[in-house]
């Protein structure tokens, strides 16, 4: 009988995309240990609730109980919308508009560093190769892995296994999943999906994309 593959880390947002990832992770056969980063930002709230949700929903033997760290971003980020809840970019504003500095980085260093500390050699990553960001870059990537290596003396291998993929075939490889359980929104209105900022426009035309219905509860629209 042939050795299970190694587990793998997952960094999980419970949006569409990390979500989408995990499920392809486990169908794959790979035992999977998430990881949410508390980050103090506006949609924490429901954002964690609806990854424990999804979590509890797929009831599978190989998903790892999640770990949560923190990496509380008020004291760095300051009067940022992101912080504050003010000014959150809506549906009129370009992708660009909801960059949020050094994020990726940000996010993934304390995961990779527990993955180090307990013998996990891979950490995914949910980024598209088509995001607009200079921290999503093969570039970028490289020379933090390059970072982990020398600073943990080993380090995880980062792995983006949708780097190259658009978010058509992303929301594809999801038909089966929970979807209703993701959340995507910057600036959550009673619990819902504003359904009026920047990454709500986002989640309608990834459903749309894929010639979805989208099964979200929106506080507008």
């Amino acid at each position: 009988m042939e050795n299970p593959p190694p587990t793998i880390g997952l960094l999980i947002s419970g949006g569409l995309d990390s979500s989408i990832l995990l499920g392809h992770l486990l169908q794959q056969g790979r035992t999977v240990q998430p990881f949410y980063v508390q980050s103090g930002l506006v949609w924490q709230r429901e954002e964690l609730w609806a990854l424990k949700a999804l979590l509890i929903a797929l009831n599978d033997d190989r998903l790892r109980p999640l770990v949560e760290l923190e990496m509380p971003l008020a004291d760095l980020y300051g009067m940022h919308w992101s912080i504050t809840g003010r000014d959150v970019p809506d549906a009129r504003t370009a992708d660009e508009a909801v960059y949020l500095p050094g994020r990726n980085l940000l996010l993934a260093v304390k995961p990779a560093i527990w993955c180090r500390m307990h013998g996990i050699e891979e950490l995914a990553l949910a980024v598209l190769g088509s995001s607009p960001f200079g921290d999503a870059t093969d570039e970028f990537f490289r020379q933090f892995e390059s970072l982990l290596r020398t600073a943990t003396d080993g380090g995880p291998r980062l792995v983006r296994p949708f780097g190259t993929m658009s978010k058509r075939e992303v929301m594809q490889l999801g038909r089966s999943l929970p979807l209703e359980l993701t959340f995507s929104c910057i600036n959550p209105q009673r619990g819902l999906h504003c359904g009026v900022c920047n990454k709500c426009r986002e989640r309608r035309q990834a459903f749309g994309l894929a010639g979805m219905a989208d099964p979200t509860r929106y506080a507008e629209g």
